[in-house]
This record gives C-alpha cells, structure tokens and sequence, in this order.
C-alpha cells in the first residue's frame, strides 16, 4: 500500500506535534517567569538590595520552586489542556497551582529553622505573587494577541467605531473580543461623559465624544458605527444615523435594554432600521396594575388579525390572563395571530372566533358564552381615501360596530371596555376621523351609563402595520420606485407597533371610566425625510414623486383638539382628555345611506334632534 505524502498531509502533522508540544511551552513559560520572580523577592526582601541574590540557597529556590511548579500543574490539570489557555477557567488553576508551590516552599523553609540564610520565610510568599501576576499577564496579552490576530486575518471583519461606553457598551465590547468568530472588531469607543474620556474597556480606549465619531472612524479605517446606547431617544439614533451613513459608514444598533438580559450576544447587533429612527424608545410602565387588571381574567381582542389587534394579543399573554378570545372577520388574519404566539396555527381552538362586529345577533351570542372580563376593540377600518368614498362602510364599522360591542359588553357585565382609537379624531375633517370621534363619544357615553367602565385610546401612525407609510415605501423601492409623498411638508406621528399595543394595554389598566387617553407620539416626523432616505439607500438614488394631500386630509395632524385640555394624572406619557357623550338612541337614528356630511355634522354635534330616521343599520 503506497501512501501519498502531500503538502496538506505534512502540514497536518506538523500542527499536530506542535499541539501536543503547547503544554511544554506552557510549563517552560511558568518557569522562567517563577526564575525570575524569586531572586526579584530576595530584592525586594532586602530593601532593594543585591547582596544575597548570587547565593546558591537562591538558585536552590529556583529549582525547587520549578519542580513543585510542574507537580502541581499536572496534578492541578494546569499542563493536561484541561482549559483553554488565558481563560478565566485556566487564571484559576495558575491561582491554586502558584499558592500550592508557595505554601509548600515556605513550610519546608519553616522546617528547616529560623537560622540566618539568603531565603528566608518570607520570599516563596512574595515569589509566588509576583509568579502569578506574571503568569496570568502573560497568558492574557498572548490570548489578546492571538485573538486579534485571527480577526484581523479574516477578510469579512468589519472594524467598528463603539458609541457608548456605558453598561451596553461595555457588554458589547466583551462579547465582540471574547468571540473570535465575529465579524466585528471593536477599534474605538465615543461617548459624552467627561468621566470616561480615556477610559478603555477590552484595551479599547474611549477617543472622543459622540460628535467626533466620523472623524475617528477614518483615522482608525472603521468601516461601520455600533450605538450601544439602548436607552437613547430617536432624536439622538436619527442623528448619528444620518451622520455616519453620509461618511459612508454602515450603522448597527442593538435591542432595548429590556430585551438583552443583562447579556449581549453577536445575534443582536443588527442594523438600524427606519423603525428604530421613526419610533420611541419604551416608556416605564406598572406591570403590577397591568397584571391586576389582566391576570386571571377573560379578556377580548378584536381586530386581532390586524396590526394592533394581534400585539395586543401578543403582550396580553404575557400576563396571564385565564382565557384570551381573539376575534376577527378576515380568517387569514386570525391564523397568522395564532401561528406568532403558539408556534402552530391549527385554527380549532374555541378561543379564536370568527365573527363581524357588525353582526349584533353574533356578537351579543359570543358575549353571552364567554363572558369576558375585559374587552380591547382594535378592529377598524382606517384608510382614508377609501372611506371618504364609501362613508356608509365606515360608518357600519367603526360606529356601528363599536356600538354594537358596547352594548354587549354593558349587558353581559364586562368589567373594562377599551376603545382603540386615532390621531385623526381630533379635530376631526375627514370620514376616517369623524367615525372614530363618535366611536369615542359613545364610549364615553357607555361609561356614564354603566356599570363597564369604559376608556378611549388614542394614538397615530403605527410603524409597520398593513398599508402603512414604511411597507409602503418599501414596496415602491422593491419596484424600483418612485417614491410618493402627498406634499413637501407633511408630518405625521410615530410609534412602533410594539410600543402603541403596550401603551394602550397599560392605560386601559389606569384611566379613568369615560376618559379618552392620548399616548405621547414625541415629535412629529416629515414624511420627505424619511422618502429621501429611503430613496438615497439604493443606486441611482429612486425619484421622489409629490401627489399632493387627498381629499380631506390633513398637511398636520394633532393629538389633542383645539376644544380639549390634556391632563398627566398617573403617567408622562399618557394624557387624559374629556369627550362629551353621545347618547346611543340618538346614533340609532341614522343607518345605511348615510352620507359623509351627516358623519362630519354628528362628529361635532353636542345634540343629534335634528337626524332623520334612516331604515335599516
């Protein structure tokens, strides 16, 4: 049998001898450092003096502290390869193994009596000290080495200027020169805290403020920009974005502190996204009320296949509830909701009902079986051109459907009502709006009858839901654009949908019956803005097309009407406002055909004695 002796094969070998021979090395590293640390202790002994250094009881104490050395680090594991060397595992075993040979050293000392030598008691103690100082700098400047020698041979690294140098920053950092896999190497840290200006972390070193980081990027060739400044608002995540992205430089960011734990894994790093420029970051709530109004309780979602409606029932969950009926008309919806929570969408669990809000013999029977405690109306329709041309649709859903569920739940004795409700009821013009502005004075009206108390929720743009402004975008960008905007100076607000559904489950829990709560949404944000960045991102940058506002629709939008006065009771990010009722007989006036002037009269109408009596509803 001839066997064919190849490049590969003597290279193999040759790093399999070498391997065995690491332990070796490893020992011969320990030993000289031990050669040197006693007669540096016989030194130190006597006042930095070198009389007694040349003496053979030294060069006796060399040898004797080697021997016991390489005792102790096989007997310990230290020279068997039992951990990977300059580990926090490995510093352990050189801790005992260094202790043993000075403890061993000075108690043969002590047999040998107090007589006047070169050796005394002292200097195993003070060489064993300074042995292990050596040892463990040694193992950790080499581990260093090597590590980043491996990065930096790899050509898919992506050298990374940090910003923040806080607690996330400091994790990140950790994780990144622990991980030799990574594809990111830390180059430089920036942070605004005067405290920490030439502070380092993983022999990273702090260079500069936040404002500094293009300029540091080049001078250390970082290619990309890594906030690690969880907490931070989207003010501050916008700028630099817009900032580093313009040098060039790719930016990553991480999760919310929430989500990571105490730990940051190399999973979590990932690119900044227009959600995270757009939205806020969460707001502190009480999950202790939220849990009392929630837990053990019956609760129901409708809308659950949409956006809104399916985060709701996503966080709900997390507190426990005793039953959790999800109630939608689109089927499609509903299997999806199913699928994100349990992980399987069989569609045969009771708890998923099938059923229209406008149906009041179907919603009246669901309410008399299950009985909820609590109820979250999210279902809606919400585009506004579409309604400003089919207001009876609108009407049969988001006034006559929410009337519907009041009605029930105030007969089957559900405890807590809560209404889902929109930016565009303030102030109200179009049909979209006005809807939703009865819909929140009925509720407000069902709350002074009683006895379910009953809130409003008010809020605008969610980022990301179904026909919404970023899916939008993204779609148009996908065909090569353009990229539509109505007009050069329409603003709108924004919040994540994670952050809205979180919002409104905890002011469902604190508001007061008959209040309409109106989330904080931050600053408005210019859609252009966001166009052009979207646009930017792809080569030749897309054309931005303006088409100007739609019919009623507003260049502005506002949280709080001209006519309301917002009021922080429990919490910052929460204001109360008043509505005044709209009593349910008079609405039952007007059925189908209704118009889109008669919504916007009833809207604003503090009587309804002048509707005429339509047949049908």
């Amino acid at each position: 049998m001839v066997i064919e002796v190849t490049d590969d094969t003597n290279r193999a070998t040759l790093l399999a001898r070498a391997q065995r021979r690491i332990p070796l090395v490893h020992f011969v590293v320990d030993a000289a450092i031990w050669a040197i640390a006693v007669p540096v202790g016989v030194v130190l002994r006597y006042d930095i003096g070198f009389t007694y250094v040349w003496e053979a009881e030294v060069a006796i104490a060399v040898v004797a502290a080697v021997v016991l050395q390489g005792l102790a680090g096989l007997v310990g594991g230290l020279y068997r390869r039992r951990w990977r060397y300059g580990t926090f595992d490995e510093v352990g075993a050189v801790a005992v193994t260094t202790l043993v040979v000075g403890v061993l050293m000075t108690a043969g000392l002590w047999e040998l009596g107090a007589a006047e030598r070169a050796v005394p008691r002292s200097i195993p103690l003070i060489a064993a000290g300074l042995s292990l100082l050596g040892q463990v700098t040694i193992r950790s400047m080499w581990r260093l080495y090597t590590e980043r020698r491996r990065r930096s041979g790899r050509a898919d690294v992506e050298r990374v200027v940090v910003v923040g140098a806080g607690d996330a920053g400091g994790l990140v950092l950790r994780t990144m020169v622990a991980d030799v896999q990574t594809p990111f190497v830390p180059v430089a840290l920036v942070d605004d805290d005067p405290r920490k200006r030439n502070l380092r972390i993983g022999g990273v070193r702090v260079e500069g403020r936040v404002d500094d980081v293009v300029r540091i990027a080049e001078s250390k060739n970082a290619t990309a920009v890594l906030l690690a400044v969880p907490s931070a608002d989207t003010g501050f995540v916008a700028a630099v974005t817009e900032r580093c992205r313009a040098a060039g430089l790719d930016v990553y960011t991480l999760p919310p502190v929430e989500q990571l734990f105490g730990q940051v894994r190399l999973t979590d790093i990932h690119p900044v996204t227009e959600q995270e420029i757009l939205g806020r970051r969460p707001a502190e709530i009480d999950h202790a009320a939220i849990a009392a109004d929630i837990t053990g309780r019956c609760v129901l979602v409708t809308g659950a296949g949409g956006s809104i409606g399916s985060e709701l029932c996503r966080q709900l969950v997390a507190y426990r509830p005793s039953t959790l009926l999800m109630l939608d008309r689109n089927e499609g919806g509903l299997h999806a909701t199913q699928l994100s929570i349990e992980g399987s969408a069989l569609l045969d669990d009771p708890t998923l009902i099938l059923a229209d809000i406008r149906d009041p013999a179907r919603i009246d029977a669901v309410f008399a079986e299950w009985r909820p405690d609590v109820v979250f109306h999210a279902a809606a329709l919400k585009h506004l051109p579409l309604l400003e041309r089919n207001p009876e649709e609108a009407w049969k859903t988001n006034v006559w459907g929410t009337r519907t569920l009041l009605e029930a739940a105030r007969t089957h004795g559900t405890r807590r009502f809560v209404n889902v409700s929109t930016d565009k009821a303030a102030d109200p013009i179009s049909v979209l709006g006005c809807t939703k502005r009865i819909a929140e004075r009925l509720t407000a009206d069902a709350a002074r009858v009683g006895p379910t108390e009953c809130v409003s929720v008010r809020f605008g743009n969610v980022l990301g839901s179904s026909g919404s402004l970023l899916p939008t975008f993204e779609a148009q960008a996908q065909r090569g654009g353009p990229i539509t905007v109505t007009d050069r100076d329409v603003t709108r607000y924004f919040m994540t949908v994670g952050e809205a559904a979180r919002l409104t489950i905890f002011a469902g829990a604190i508001g007061a019956s008959g209040d309409v709560l109106v989330l904080d949404m931050g600053e408005p944000v210019r859609i252009l803005d966001v166009a052009q960045r979207f646009a930017s991102r792809h080569e030749p940058p897309l054309e931005i097309v303006f088409t100007g506002l739609r019919e009623n629709e507003k260049l502005h939008e506002v949280l709080i009407g001209c006519d309301e006065i917002g009021e922080q009771r429990v919490h910052p990010s929460i204001s109360h406002v008043v509505v005044p009722p709209l009593g349910v007989g008079r609405v039952l006036q007007v059925g189908t055909g209704i118009t889109a002037e008669e919504i916007r009269s009833i809207a604003s109408s503090p009587t309804l004695t002048w509707l005429r009596p339509t047949s049908g509803a």
